[in-house]
């Protein structure tokens, strides 16, 4: 086994978003019980991250599935992490003032975080409903995307407090409930990835951050109810609201979310959203190994 003290120092990035919560919140904890002192966490929105892996600024993130698609090549995941939905995910949300048979004729702004959302928005509205309105990108303000839109998208925790205030006049619709009824199968979000270089360069840090996320994980997920009082102390809402929203996602990646996001890389590629198609053999299986080995 590698010494530790003698790997360099691997960043890690963090969705600054409360879905990542169940996954981030012990963390750090975990890392200094086992250990390890090499290891700095950065917080960004999923674009940012997305652009600091692929600048290699950052080693490790949690990052949008486009972006990964965009460039699996030159990533591995780690195993058996992912924000994922099956059914409703209640923080990727459209807001339309009008119907969205009137809407998909018009404009609908976009949030500009993230590639996933706004692709499987397109993807969603050509491939069910035959068409896709214009999409503006704009920053995440409901008021005013609507005052230049038919409708809005917003993901996180825009979208979440957005929920709460929107008035009856707005219809909302939660983007991975329409995937699941168009397709049904569920959709991952963001998948957990390490540039190559890092994982040669310092394996055992990997490995251990790897860990360290697992464990994480675990021990918040045997306490939702606190982990649901300390987001309503920091965000708003109710205790009831957060407990369900953190029940709701999934944070592994198994099968059924492998099944979902292989197809929406399938629809993506069709569209030609995507350069290459994202096949099932390139996906790197052999990384079970750090867990074992």
């Amino acid at each position: 086994m590698t010494d530790l003290a003698a790997e360099r120092e691997i960043t890690v990035g963090r969705i600054d978003y409360a879905n990542v919560w169940p996954i981030f919140d012990r963390f750090e904890e975990c890392l200094a019980e086992a250990g390890v002192r090499n290891v700095r966490v950065i917080k960004g929105v999923p674009s940012e991250l997305n652009r600091a892996l692929s600048e290699g600024t950052i080693d490790v993130s949690a990052i949008s599935s486009f972006a990964y698609g965009q460039r699996f090549d030159e990533y591995e995941l780690l195993p058996d992490l992912s924000i994922s939905a099956d059914g409703e995910v209640m923080s990727v949300l459209l807001f339309l003032k009008r119907p969205l048979e009137e809407a998909l004729r018009g404009r609908i702004a976009v949030t500009t975080a993230s590639a996933t959302s706004v692709n499987l928005l397109r993807i969603v509205l050509q491939g069910r409903y035959g068409r896709c309105p214009e999409l503006i990108a704009m920053e995440p303000d409901l008021g005013a995307m609507l005052e230049r839109a038919d409708g809005a998208l917003l993901i996180g925790d825009p979208a979440i407090r957005a929920s709460w205030t929107a008035g009856p006049e707005l219809q909302v619709l939660d983007a991975a409930r329409m995937w699941k009824e168009w397709t049904g199968l569920g959709m991952t979000f963001a998948l957990f990835a390490v540039r190559r270089e890092a994982w040669r360069e310092a394996p055992e840090t990997i490995r251990r951050v790897h860990e360290a996320l697992l464990e994480s994980r675990r021990r918040t997920l045997a306490d939702v109810g606190g982990l649901a009082r300390k987001a309503a102390k920091r965000f708003g809402g109710g205790e009831d609201y957060w407990e369900r929203y953190f029940r709701t996602l999934r944070y592994g990646f198994g099968p059924g979310e492998r099944e979902g996001l292989i197809h929406y890389y399938d629809c993506a590629f069709r569209m030609g959203l995507l350069e290459r198609r994202v096949a099932p053999a390139t996906w790197p299986d052999h990384a079970a190994a750090w867990v074992n080995g």
